[in-house]
């Protein structure tokens, strides 16, 4: 019988490191192929003349006239430890992995803010593991090149709004008639939003999921301690519209 388990056992541990070293294969196959994508992608274009293209796109926002509600909305719905991370989030990651497999549904993709810029500025949007390590090399790049204001700005003044609204200002122009510092609380914290899904929770779409959108992103503000319950509920009382 103690034969039997021992062999149990023997057969248990060459079968899990056979599988602990074809992912680690696997992955660093797929490691290489990302650096070889980044490495092209860079020598098309380098990190500052990807500032200079999207500076040149449209009314540039500087991170500076931000209100402070809303780049604190962006980092509480988009990435909590922007200002601490250097690149990527490993908890984030893991939290969208564990969620993922919870829901049995690729919901969270646990990506930073310098991984969004990265992705939207030099790759396509196709789920391939070689891209998402193309992503996150450049995500070091970045992070290695620009300050964390500049990574922000340069990210708000690219995303899409929705309604054919790219960059915060034209957002802000086209559906509110407002410059940034003009922006209501509630305004910043449905801008903030948009972002994750812009044809959806576009003011110009059915106006109970902008609304729905804009609490969601007050309670993450909530739970990241910028503003109290008290103040969301407050803010959401106010607004007899949902923008």
């Amino acid at each position: 019988m103690k034969k039997m388990f021992k062999g149990i056992k023997r057969l248990l541990f060459v079968t899990v490191s056979a599988v602990l070293f074809a992912a680690l294969a696997a992955s660093g196959y797929y490691a290489y192929l990302g650096y070889e994508m980044y490495s092209s992608a860079l020598e098309e274009k380098s990190i500052s003349e990807m500032a200079a293209d999207i500076k040149s796109r449209c009314r540039f926002a500087e991170y500076k006239e931000l209100p402070t509600f809303y780049v604190n909305a962006v980092i509480a719905s988009e990435d909590k430890n922007f200002f601490e991370h250097k690149g990527i989030d490993v908890f984030a990651i893991c939290r969208a992995v564990l969620h993922d497999i919870k829901v049995k549904a690729p919901e969270q993709g646990g990506s930073t803010i310098t991984q969004q810029l990265a992705k939207n500025e030099y790759f396509t949007q196709e789920k391939r593991l070689e891209r998402k390590f193309a992503e996150m090399f450049m995500a070091f790049k970045m992070e290695d090149e620009l300050s964390k204001e500049e990574i922000f700005e340069l990210y708000i003044n690219s995303i899409y709004f929705g309604s054919g609204y790219y960059g915060l200002d034209s957002a802000a122009q086209g559906y509110f008639g407002k410059d940034i510092p003009e922006l209501s609380e509630y305004e910043c914290a449905m801008l903030a939003g948009l972002p994750n899904a812009p044809s959806a929770y576009s003011p110009d779409a059915p106006p109970e999921l902008a609304r729905e959108r804009t609490e969601k992103v007050l309670e993450n503000m909530v739970r990241a301690d910028y503003i109290t319950k008290e103040q969301a509920d407050r803010l959401t009382e106010n607004v007899s519209e949902p923008f």
